[in-house]
């Protein structure tokens, strides 16, 4: 509940709350006594007679049938703003409620000689008894990864570490890389005539693989028979599913200079190329390590696959309502992560200002319900197989977060304590067990 909110409730003669049954919404009414609201205001009263300037008086002086006379509104202002609060809570706490949600203020009456009342609507978390979990099966795939995903792997690790050569005395020709200086701008619309929003694009000193399989096509046939010194102007048009978002679904006007020309040559795949690779002595070491590690990933990426099945069947099997106040939250954080990312990938802010956040939003709901879902009954088993975080559990992540951000465990600690990030760490960790006793048991 905010001050304006306070401030600014309306009274009503209406004396209930015609709102429909709902598991997550309540409607208290709340009644502060008058020696309560006399006090309050006293002491605000007080409060304004040290620091009120008024004409003819001393400061400090000011009698206080002046001071409620000038101050009135303000007086009652602060009054509404220290007392609600503290009665809201006493009063949810004597019913027993816990709210999610800060309060929306109605039916406020405050008369001289009264006590004050008022009514407070706010969520609360429905009332959840999970059931089927311990009947949950998991998919559990056999890993295998093949000679042949081993080789291709191998030839990956090759491909990296490829040198690139100079050749002098001929073209461009197909299998050649070309070493060239570019800039590119988004092309003019045709449509509107104006230009395509979108960024120029600028690179030095990058490699273009003539006819490969990851060149636009455009480039291989503008630059293919070229010599260094040569300069081209074309355009590029690329599809909306490109992976840069600078680029997808837009056309680029490049200017591309041709600097040299070189032809990439790749390491043998022999002991002497193991042993610059790590602490192997022999390909055969390189080619077991890799295995060894596609396995690995192809195992986790299999569990991680059989835990999301697990959650997705769990919220199947327990429907109930999600208060509106921790679906918004989740949207919030879903919409901070996404933006981040977009960041990462080299949008700018002024190209976020003009997405359409509430269309955003709205396309993060449904997710972000499952997600809260998803988080209550994972508490809810918790609670029922007596999962608990040890300090041990705690200590390690918190060491973690700070080798991340390069201070101490003592500092990050001190900043989660503060903004009550060290609990909702505790409950991610508590639910990551949750979710790994799941898969455990559903063998």
């Amino acid at each position: 509940m905010s001050p304006a909110e306070a401030k600014d409730a309306k009274e009503s003669a209406t004396p209930e709350s015609t709102a429909p049954a709902s598991a997550t919404k309540r409607e208290i009414a709340v009644e502060i006594p008058v020696e309560d609201v006399n006090r309050q205001t006293e002491s605000l009263i007080q409060k304004y007679q040290k620091v009120a300037r008024i004409p003819g008086f001393r400061r400090g002086h000011v009698p206080a049938s002046i001071i409620r006379q000038r101050f009135s509104e303000e007086i009652k202002t602060d009054m509404v703003e220290a007392l609600i609060p503290r009665f809201f809570r006493q009063e949810a706490d004597r019913l027993n409620l816990h709210p999610v949600s800060q309060p929306r203020v109605t039916d406020l009456h405050l008369h001289d000689g009264e006590p004050l009342r008022f009514k407070a609507a706010f969520e609360v978390l429905p009332e959840i008894k999970v059931q089927g979990y311990k009947e949950l099966r998991a998919n559990r795939p056999e890993i295998e990864v093949t000679d042949a995903d081993v080789a291709l792997a191998v030839n990956e690790v090759r491909e990296r570490h490829a040198s690139f050569n100079p050749i002098e005395g001929r073209s461009l020709a197909d299998g050649n890389f070309a070493q060239v200086g570019l800039d590119g701008h988004p092309k003019a619309s045709k449509d509107e005539g104006k230009q395509e929003d979108g960024q120029p694009v600028h690179m030095d000193e990058v490699l273009v693989e003539i006819a490969g399989p990851n060149t636009m096509p455009e480039f291989t046939e503008h630059l293919r028979g070229t010599n260094p010194g040569d300069e081209r102007t074309f355009d590029v048009n690329y599809p909306e599913d490109t992976q840069d978002k600078r680029l997808a679904g837009k056309t680029f006007t490049y200017t591309v200079k041709v600097q040299s020309i070189k032809q990439k040559s790749v390491p043998e795949l022999n002991d002497e190329f193991a042993k610059q690779l790590g602490p192997f002595q022999t390909m055969d070491d390189v080619r077991k390590a890799i295995r060894e590690q596609m396995e690995a990933d192809r195992k986790h990426e299999a569990e991680h696959a059989a835990k999301d099945k697990l959650v997705a069947d769990l919220i199947h099997q327990n429907e109930f309502e999600v208060p509106d106040s921790l679906i918004d939250q989740q949207i919030d954080i879903r919409l901070e992560r996404g933006l981040r990312a977009l960041a990462a990938q080299g949008l700018t802010a002024e190209q976020m200002k003009k997405m359409d956040l509430n269309r955003l939003r709205a396309g993060q709901r449904d997710q972000a319900i499952q997600d809260v879902k998803a988080a209550l009954l994972l508490e809810r088993v918790a609670e029922e197989e007596n999962v608990q975080v040890s300090d041990d559990e705690l200590n390690h992540e918190l060491e973690a977060l700070a080798k991340q951000s390069k201070q101490t465990s003592e500092a990050v600690r001190a900043r989660l304590t503060r903004d009550g990030g060290l609990d909702r760490i505790r409950t991610r960790i508590r639910n990551e067990k949750t979710l790994d006793f799941l898969y455990r048991q559903s063998a």
